[in-house]
């Protein structure tokens, strides 16, 4: 067979380090114009991006000439260094270890593509942390809610 045909689409949560809400508004969408022409750079296609201030959702069509590992150390580690470059928060920006991804059929696309095109109203109702533990049993994915994401520390001086 010459060719090979592929119907692929992923959504990818992601969140700050530490879950820290400092994605900005001012600065948010020109983020998402750089992640997804990392997207497009590696011939996938994304679809939407949105998110809050302490997370993302990334809906794509994937290619198989990638894996989703690879696509997600680019997309974080050039998105980190646009934040760092350009001074947008106070200190070093840095993303959450790890990410979500779930698959999802053609048929679900409008549900998701909707869903994440309405995070705000959305996060009025639930935490990220009860939505992403919501997508992970809802996809029946085995976790260790100790290491879901790494909570917040807090640092006490003597």
């Amino acid at each position: 067979m010459p060719n090979t045909y592929t119907q692929i689409h992923i959504q990818m949560v992601f969140a700050v380090q530490n879950r820290n809400c400092i994605i900005g508004n001012n600065w948010k969408d020109e983020l998402y114009k750089y992640i997804t022409g990392i997207v497009r750079n590696h011939n996938h296609k994304p679809l939407i991006i949105n998110g809050m201030p302490d997370h993302i959702h990334l809906l794509i069509g994937l290619r198989p000439t990638q894996s989703i590992s690879e696509l997600m150390q680019d997309i974080k580690g050039n998105s980190s260094k646009w934040i760092n470059e350009r001074k947008l928060v106070s200190g070093k920006f840095s993303w959450q270890e790890g990410y979500g991804a779930f698959s999802y059929s053609k048929s679900e696309l409008s549900n998701i593509i909707h869903y994440i095109d309405n995070q705000e109203s959305h996060h009025k109702k639930k935490s990220f942390m009860e939505e992403y533990i919501e997508l992970l049993e809802e996809f029946e994915i085995d976790y260790d809610e100790r290491y879901v994401f790494k909570p917040v520390e807090y640092f006490v001086s003597d």
